[in-house]
């Protein structure tokens, strides 16, 4: 998302825009990190969750215990709240989203070690979504993705030796080592071919060289259903930022509470609750400047919704003049 035509690739899905719409390119040497608005999907691999699969472990009892006496009416009810997205990994690529939000877990009595992403319900095999990204990844040699394992659950030790090495099998050559943020810069990247950056919120990062620790990239969560609350959370959050050291995630995402479930619960999180909400989330994205103070990533729900990324993306015109004026 951060090349253009003086640099070589466009991404995919972007080509059809017009020039003035397009991801723009990062000047040499520009700080990646501190400095380029980019954006986020949440819960990026619930395009698709498995009905007729247990209820995942990161269900309260309680939610299982419904699950087991309502079976299936119950998960359909389910699958209207933990569908965040509706574009699989490949459209969203296309539609310019670089960083990937990721939930895994095995499934508790199923043998070996294979891991599924989850968000109460059970999702597609990682493997699966890790190779649709790696296949983009090697189509556009100068793309560079961002993938945050955030929440493990019914993970051992040797679940994340086996999800290590999996990442390792799949990405390669193409994972960049964890060094210090401020080197993070395209040309540096491109330079070295690396195009995947892992954040991996567990012990086991700290003895691997290519993933980086959860605390490189900070997503404070605002936790309501409030738009208002939630825009005065980001603001301040924003204001908090580390100038230094890390990335930051500002979370534009309203949390459902179980009363707001009952209330909404044939219409789901989308209807219910993002797309009236969608407007102010957006009017305040659109309010934002890039810069060590400004925003660095934005996440959303159901990114289809609205241009999301290109919204975002169009933040970066704003260094561009900067740099014009000095």
């Amino acid at each position: 998302m951060w090349a253009s035509e003086e640099w070589g690739d466009v991404p995919a899905g972007a080509m059809k825009r017009p020039p003035e719409e397009r991801p723009l390119s990062a000047a040499p040497n520009t700080l990646l990190s501190l400095r380029n608005p980019t954006t986020w999907s949440h819960d990026s691999f619930t395009f698709w969750v498995d009905v007729k699969a247990p209820v995942g472990p990161d269900q309260r009892t309680v939610v299982k215990h419904l699950a087991f006496i309502f079976r299936l009416l119950a998960k359909k009810v389910m699958k209207k709240w933990s569908m965040t997205q509706n574009l699989t990994f490949q459209e969203q690529l296309e539609a310019g989203i670089r960083y990937f939000d990721l939930r895994v877990s095995s499934k508790p009595g199923e043998p070996g070690c294979e891991i599924y992403f989850i968000h109460g319900l059970f999702g597609h095999k990682v493997r699966d979504g890790l190779s649709d990204i790696n296949a983009f990844l090697g189509e556009h040699p100068k793309e560079v993705v961002f993938l945050d394992f955030n929440h493990h659950y019914a993970m051992n030790e040797e679940h994340h030796r086996y999800l290590i090495a999996m990442l390792q099998e799949v990405f390669g050559p193409k994972l960049c080592k964890a060094c210090v943020v401020e080197d993070i810069t395209l040309d540096y990247l491109w330079e070295n071919k690396y195009q995947v950056l892992v954040f991996y919120h567990h012990p086991s990062a700290e003895d691997c060289a290519f993933l980086w620790p959860g605390r490189k990239i900070p997503a404070p969560w605002a936790n309501t259903t409030d738009a208002r609350k939630l825009i005065e959370f980001l603001e301040t959050t924003l204001s908090e930022r580390a100038q230094y050291g890390s990335f930051h995630v500002s979370q534009a995402i309203l949390t459902p509470r179980v009363n707001t479930v009952v209330r909404g619960l044939i219409k789901g999180l989308r209807k219910h609750l993002v797309e009236r909400n969608l407007p102010a989330i957006m009017a305040w994205v659109e309010a934002q400047r890039p810069g060590v103070n400004g925003v660095n990533i934005v996440t959303s729900d159901f990114v289809d919704l609205v241009d999301f990324a290109n919204t975002v993306i169009k933040l970066n015109n704003l260094l561009l003049r900067d740099r014009a004026v000095t």
